[in-house]
């Protein structure tokens, strides 16, 4: 945790003791009793606290107060608990609420104090050249490029990535969460006018293993979230998603993406329009605050507290203006790589697939890509050994990626208007190389990042 918030923190959410305390309307707490004891028939006070996550006291005061209204009885004892169920007046009530709403999981905190939190958690970063390199240290990536990327994480505004495909912006948004090193609570549902939006998603959100016994049960302490989203991406993503079937509502990506980082990949290839998108978080991107309606009509806000990275292989010109493309403040270059890079990255997957690759084999490599592609790109080094490697173990050939390899990769690899792939001797850019791409190979410079699946040999990347 953060030195500004932990369990020393006054905000430090711990259990409430009595009902008065849980923040949410009383008549919740009652609803979500009854709809446990209406799917578990006969249970234990216990039990059903765990279950909505809060005291022992707090549920027993709610039992009680539903057994004076004869909604509920008891039935004898389990150990020192009371064994506990519905009337039939009161399964009736139940049932009748739970067509409304079926919610019956861990009871949720108050919108102030969610709030509170998201803002209490607000990461203070402290980037430098040591700890972004640490961040990015199984990728290939130029001191230059890392020199562009802090900046942009320690300015405010969207982070903007751009350039050609297989370049590495996809692999340098995924790797920056890793410059957090603290964890954040999460909690599981909001209440917002009666309503319950569920915020805790265990596919985007990780707690750490071992809870803190004095944190609130509602809440629970996570990594901060990375979510990526791509062209799937629609409008309808970034509102309420009222689940008709339960009668709750789903947070949208970017509240579930709060103290986190949110990446919007292969940007412009949306439904919507890149100028829709960048409207729609006009307000938030410049106030740090979203607004969000419930399908009553009512409207409320919500913390906008999160690292907007944007990756897009399109020309930024095509996406918009001057003027749009001002609102994305940070923008960062990726692009081809040079050549002691290219033959780094060939090491590290060679070494990690097992290839026998020479000096002269990358450089025939470096050749053909060049010559198919016009430059030298990260990803051409890792696709040519994935391949090489399945026809390898389709013929029962050793694993050696030599210039015979290299072309019958080649021939199924590039799209070509003959089929006919360009050879090495048609890249006249490309010479024989002055050593071999080994572990002792010096350190590259490239200007872009690149995914390497072994770890780095001791020369540094």
């Amino acid at each position: 945790m953060t030195d500004q918030f932990d369990e020393a923190s006054p905000h430090w959410p711990r259990p409430p003791t009595r009902i008065e305390e849980v923040g949410v309307p009383r008549s919740m707490v009652e609803d979500l009793v009854m709809r446990r004891l209406v799917i578990e028939r006969i249970t234990t006070v216990t039990t059903v606290a765990q279950t909505i996550g809060v005291r022992v006291s707090i549920v027993q005061t709610i039992v009680e107060e539903l057994r004076d209204r004869q909604a509920l009885e008891y039935h004898g004892m389990e150990g020192r608990d009371y064994r506990i169920g519905l009337t039939e007046a009161g399964a009736r009530v139940a049932n009748e609420r739970m067509a409304a709403c079926s919610y019956s999981s861990t009871l949720p905190v108050t919108l102030a104090d969610y709030t509170q939190n998201v803002w209490t958690q607000k990461a203070e970063l402290s980037v430098n050249r040591e700890n972004i390199r640490t961040a990015f240290g199984d990728l290939v990536v130029a001191d230059e490029m890392l020199d562009q990327l802090g900046p942009a994480f320690m300015n405010d505004g969207a982070i903007f990535l751009y350039g050609p495909p297989g370049t590495g912006k996809t692999s340098l948004a995924e790797r920056m969460i890793r410059i957090y090193q603290d964890k954040i609570l999460v909690p599981v549902a909001v209440e917002v006018d009666g309503q319950i939006i569920t915020v805790f998603d265990p596919s985007v959100h990780t707690p750490v293993e071992d809870q803190p016994t004095s944190l609130d049960p509602r809440w629970i302490l996570c990594d901060r979230p990375l979510i990526i989203v791509g062209g799937e991406m629609t409008m309808s993503m970034l509102e309420l998603d009222y689940d008709s079937n339960s009668g709750t509502y789903v947070a949208p990506i970017q509240m579930q993406a709060n103290n986190g980082i949110l990446v919007v990949d292969d940007f412009g290839r949306q439904s919507m329009t890149p100028e829709e998108l960048l409207n729609r978080w006009i307000v938030p991107l410049s106030r740090s605050i979203d607004f969000l309606k419930l399908s009553s009509g009512a409207k409320f806000t919500v913390p906008f507290e999160l690292k907007l990275v944007a990756s897009t292989n399109l020309d930024p010109r095509d996406l918009g203006d001057d003027a749009f493309l001002r609102r994305l403040k940070n923008k960062v270059y990726v692009g081809a790589i040079e050549e002691n890079a290219f033959n780094w990255i060939l090491v590290r997957v060679a070494q990690a697939f097992g290839i026998e690759v020479s000096a002269e084999g990358a450089a025939y490599l470096r050749g053909v890509a060049v010559a198919n592609i016009g430059e030298l790109r990260p990803y051409v080094a890792v696709d040519f050994c994935e391949m090489m490697k399945g026809i390898a173990l389709y013929e029962g050939t050793p694993k050696v990626l030599d210039r015979a390899m290299i072309d019958r990769v080649a021939s199924v690899y590039f799209l070509t208007e003959d089929g006919q792939p360009k050879s090495a001797d048609e890249s006249p850019a490309e010479q024989a190389p002055t050593q071999a791409p080994a572990a002792s190979a010096p350190t590259p410079a490239p200007r872009a990042a690149a995914p390497a699946p072994a770890p780095a040999p001791a020369a540094q990347a």
